[in-house]
């Protein structure tokens, strides 16, 4: 094998000046090159809670009825999102950030069009997160009954409390501990799940009341939408992952189809009869014939996916946060890192705290309500815009083929089409038109205090993970920081 030009560079970089001050990614603190695939799939499950999310599913398409309509719903549904999952991919495969769809769009879309995106985020992932926490305070009662401590209601929100410090504790701790719990939670609990769907049909002794701000499919594909979100959750570990490109790429493609696969397997059970067993030992306890063993069994199930979820959420909710404040679009105080475990414990610490006060006025017994609207409203914008983004991000590179223009305009059509469908079907109430002006026009109220207040931090919007120093062989190149703190690699200057 000939070495001459190995040996050549090697030499060139024993010759070269070491003396230069390093350069550091400005994602650097997370700790880089830590995760693996298997860590992401876990942080992707986590946000989306398969298995309580099937069980809410399987229960609507037996109790209100609506047949193959509101099965072809869920079906329409998932198929938008996988195509939301392939216009994520076109960044993914390009850029390893820790703001997700937020630093993605920035890099499609101008920079008022990215702030409307950052704050939809916060309002989904907050909103989904008080949800979670809720739901997780909740159904940790519900196991107490069950097994027989019979705490009460009056503990619901002190379980939440519990929930939320030991949710903090884990997600400052390590994102690989974390993930990797979460993962082992949702296998066992959808393999329960799944088994039970299987079982031979029975009546569903269960009654639900149905009173939702719109129509009934148009819910079942929210709420499917809503399911499925956060399944780009594994995004915001780019810079952390170990080969970020691709399995950050694999993660988000491949766990909304999987998932979708199983919330359409949910609709078909509660469709035809198959849920009953389930519904009936989840929501009717012993009281409806279910053994005492399946019933504890079912709860903590549900109830370990709520709680994996809440955890899910904090991970991914802290990096965004911690994303902005490095470019200084948020308190620059969120961008603390701590120094052994790498985890931005004060975005973690104000986001889990945000999502605990928000529980306090949560009601997990209202299954269709304007609140999931409100937050669903914002997850489609968000979904929306990126697709949007990839669009104009693969027409300015250069790099569009025909596959992924009609993904493209499928995904930003479909995001479109149902934005407005909300809006026409609450025009007799307009708290939906006006919730969507407000959110459509957030980004550019927020881009007017940025350029009053902070003009530098407009443009360093959009910071992904960068080469550093260290990855770079001594002499082979030169890298700086451009005006914008941004990196900048050049050829190596010689001869001085």
């Amino acid at each position: 094998m000939n070495t001459s030009s190995l040996r050549a560079a090697l030499d060139q970089a024993a010759a070269a000046d070491h003396s230069a001050t390093p350069v550091y990614s400005p994602l650097s603190a997370l700790g880089r090159r830590r995760l693996t695939p298997i860590d992401l799939l876990g942080q992707s499950l986590s946000t989306m809670a398969p298995a309580t999310c099937m069980v809410f599913i399987a229960l609507w398409m037996s109790t209100v009825g609506a047949g193959v309509g509101g099965l072809l719903a869920i079906i329409g549904a998932t198929l938008v999102m996988a195509l939301v999952a392939l216009c994520i991919r076109q960044f993914t495969v390009r850029l390893a950030a820790s703001g997700s769809l937020y630093s993605f769009v920035a890099h499609g879309l101008g920079r008022r069009a990215t702030l409307t995106t950052a704050a939809a985020l916060l309002v989904g992932y907050l909103g989904v997160s008080i949800s979670v926490l809720s739901n997780a305070g909740d159904n940790l009662m519900r196991v107490a009954d069950v097994t027989g401590v019979g705490l009460g209601g009056d503990y619901t929100l002190a379980a939440c409390a519990a929930i939320a410090v030991v949710v903090a504790l884990i997600a400052v701790r390590g994102v690989r501990f974390a993930t990797r719990t979460i993962l082992v939670i949702e296998l066992c609990t959808l393999a329960v799940i799944v088994v039970l769907l299987f079982r031979a049909p029975v009546a569903v002794d269960v009654s639900t009341q149905w009173s939702a701000p719109v129509g009934f499919a148009l819910f079942l594909a929210m709420q499917t939408v809503l399911s499925l979100a956060g399944f780009e959750s594994a995004a915001f570990f780019g810079p952390e992952a170990r080969t970020p490109l691709r399995s950050v790429s694999r993660a988000v493609l491949l766990s909304p189809i999987l998932v979708g696969v199983l919330y359409v397997f949910a609709g078909w059970a509660g469709m035809t009869g198959h849920a009953g067993t389930l519904l009936n030992a989840y929501f009717g306890g012993v009281d409806s014939g279910a053994g005492s063993l399946l019933v504890v069994a079912v709860n903590v199930g549900v109830c370990s996916s709520w709680i994996a979820s809440t955890l899910g959420f904090a991970q991914a909710g802290s990096r965004l946060v911690f994303s902005m404040s490095v470019e200084r679009i948020v308190p620059g105080v969120f961008r603390h890192v701590h120094a052994r475990w790498k985890t931005p414990y004060a975005a973690v610490m104000v986001f889990v705290g945000a999502s605990m006060i928000g529980a306090l006025f949560h009601d997990p017994d209202e299954v269709a309500s304007r609140y999931d609207v409100v937050v669903e409203v914002a997850l489609i914008l968000g979904y929306t815009m990126v697709a949007f983004a990839a669009v104009n991000f693969l027409a300015r590179i250069g790099e569009h083929t025909t596959w992924t223009r009609l993904c493209g305009a499928f995904a930003a059509g479909a995001g479109t089409s149902l934005l407005l469908f909300v809006v026409v079907q609450s025009l007799d109430t307009w708290f939906y038109v006006a919730w969507f002006v407000i959110l459509g026009g957030s980004g550019t109220a927020w881009y007017a205090i940025l350029e009053r207040w902070r003009p530098a931090s407009i443009r360093s919007i959009g910071v992904f993970d960068s080469i550093e120093t260290a990855d770079l062989l001594p002499g082979s190149a030169e890298l700086a920081v451009d005006a914008d703190g941004r990196p900048v690699l050049s050829a190596p200057r010689h001869g001085r």
